[in-house]
């Protein structure tokens, strides 16, 4: 019983303390996310040019084809033995970091560190339509753990060093400091917990530090001259909002159908990898700028003006060789696919409205960026992640009203069909799948979470004896605002507060699960 008492009371001494070190363990796990990144943006800057380079040789050099075609079928049995040796590397890498978050999944950080960063480069760098942003937030949370383990945090204190690699790692994906923070409460955390908010912002600044200095500090998208669009066209904005909230869902159902077929597909799994592989050649030869992430594409959509027979055909390649490139279960994100195929939207959709309403054509780059946002928050269900992160990457602020304008319109207009988050509906598919004990725990350890109280949930206003909490777990804290709480029987639970249980490690899931029920509704 005193053994008990002393592990319950070690535990919560620990959390105080950890509360006070994670702002330098954060700094730390900042550094070394920034670094690697830096390098892996390096590594696929020049692949993705040797790519192009390689293609266009192709062209006056055709007998070169078999040679390449076998390059490429090489790579993908290469890809297919990596992820079969290692399934958590697969895909983008976010719904594993969110499974591990929660406590659904565990893994060998090394082993996914080293296999993800190989199998991403070799994946994006031979010319599949995949992002690097994925890949960055899972290597970024792998390095977190790593972090952890090498300090011997327990694992309530390990979370919240996940979080901090993962928003490190977007950040220094697309120098977007502000996204990598607001995406970790946003979409892995779903909750705006103050001490999630501190560790991952000096992370992600860290991060997008480190990184810029070996790569530079500029915003991804080179959009100059980018014109205020005036409130009278707003409703334009808004119908744009709709069409990239209708496109949203069309994306998300036909990635889950194609990894469907590939399922269905009789051939062996590591073999899987050569199909887009071999496919990726014709894009190359007929349409090389559906190759790869496409982050050059932008630039060039803004500052040149095509066709719209042109506009069409490219999204519909772009559209089909990332659902095939993902579809594959290769390493790599959606992240940047989706942002172009947003962007291509917004280029044709901007070109038919400049033409039938006769507005002003510099609204043309306008266009491109807000669908870019709206593209984003209808397909991965975070609109302010979606808003700063096209904010930041284009390096301008004064767009943010229109900009948010057609993001919040498309996630209604995804909501209406109950459009499932991507990465939720990705999270399922793992092989490790909700439900499932994936951790072994010790019965004996503790651990602690936080939980908010949302405005209307069934705890809102109720006093602490008159609510049935799960077993297996304590309220010992109510943190409101600045103050924090001793509960007792007749404490009142209000919106806003956050409520910190103490819980056995091995029931923490269900738990969770329970009084986010509870918080919630």
């Amino acid at each position: 019983m005193n053994k008990g008492k002393s592990i319950t009371f070690n535990t919560l001494i620990h959390w105080e303390e950890f509360r006070k070190r994670i702002i330098v363990e954060g700094i730390i796990t900042g550094f070394f996310v920034g670094l690697i990144i830096a390098i892996l943006r390096y590594i696929l800057e020049k692949t993705n040019i040797l790519v192009i380079s390689v293609y266009k040789i192709l062209h006056t050099n055709p007998y070169l084809l078999i040679g390449w075609i076998i390059f490429l079928s090489l790579i993908g049995l290469l890809l297919g033995i990596i992820v079969k040796k290692e399934p958590m590397i697969s895909g983008s890498g976010i719904p594993q970091v969110e499974g591990m978050i929660i406590g659904y999944i565990k893994v060998n950080w090394f082993r996914v560190l080293l296999l993800k960063l190989i199998g991403t480069i070799l994946a994006i760098g031979a010319g599949l339509s995949l992002g690097r942003e994925g890949p960055c937030v899972q290597i970024g949370s792998s390095i977190g753990q790593g972090i952890s383990r090498l300090f011997g945090r327990f694992r309530v204190e390990e979370k919240y060093l996940l979080t901090c690699g993962a928003s490190a790692g977007l950040a220094a994906a697309f120098n977007a400091p502000l996204a990598g923070v607001i995406f970790a409460l946003e979409e892995l955390h779903k909750n705006f917990s103050p001490l999630v908010l501190v560790s991952s912002m000096v992370s992600s600044l860290t991060s997008t530090f480190v990184a810029g200095e070996l790569l530079g500090i500029k915003p991804i998208f080179n959009l100059k001259n980018l014109a205020v669009m005036p409130l009278n066209n707003y409703l334009y904005l808004i119908l744009l909002g709709i069409i990239v909230g209708l496109c949203g869902i069309v994306f998300n159902k036909t990635l889950l159908k194609t990894q469907d077929i590939y399922n269905m597909l009789k051939i062996k799994s590591h073999v899987k990898p050569i199909i887009p592989l071999i496919i990726s050649v014709a894009v190359g030869l007929w349409v090389p700028m559906a190759l790869g992430g496409g982050e050059g594409l932008v630039d060039t959509l803004s500052n040149n003006s095509f066709s719209l027979k042109f506009l069409i055909l490219l999204l519909i390649v772009k559209f089909l060789f990332t659902m095939v490139s993902y579809g594959s279960g290769v390493p790599g994100g959606i992240f940047m696919p989706l942002l172009i195929i947003g962007s291509l939207i917004g280029n044709i959709y901007g070109t038919v409205i400049i033409n039938i309403m006769h507005i002003n054509p510099i609204y043309i780059k306008n266009f491109i960026v807000f669908a870019m946002a709206g593209y984003f928050a209808a397909i991965v269900r975070a609109p302010i992640t979606g808003s700063l992160l096209v904010t930041e990457m284009t390096g301008s602020f004064s767009h943010l009203l229109a900009l948010s304008t057609v993001s919040i319109t498309a996630y209604l207009s995804s909501d209406l069909f109950s459009n499932m988050p991507i990465y939720e509906s990705l999270l399922e598919r793992l092989p490790i799948k909700k439900g499932q004990k994936s951790i072994t725990a010790n019965k004996k350890r503790k651990t602690i979470f936080e939980m908010p109280v949302c405005v209307g949930s069934s705890l809102d206003g109720k006093k602490l004896k008159d609510i049935s909490l799960p077993q297996s777990c304590l309220l010992v804290g109510i943190k409101r605002g600045t103050h924090e709480l001793i509960p007792k029987g007749n404490t009142k639970i209000l919106a806003g507060d956050y409520l910190v249980v103490l819980a056995d490690e091995d029931k923490a899931t269900e738990i969770r699960e329970i009084l986010l029920n509870m918080t919630q509704k």
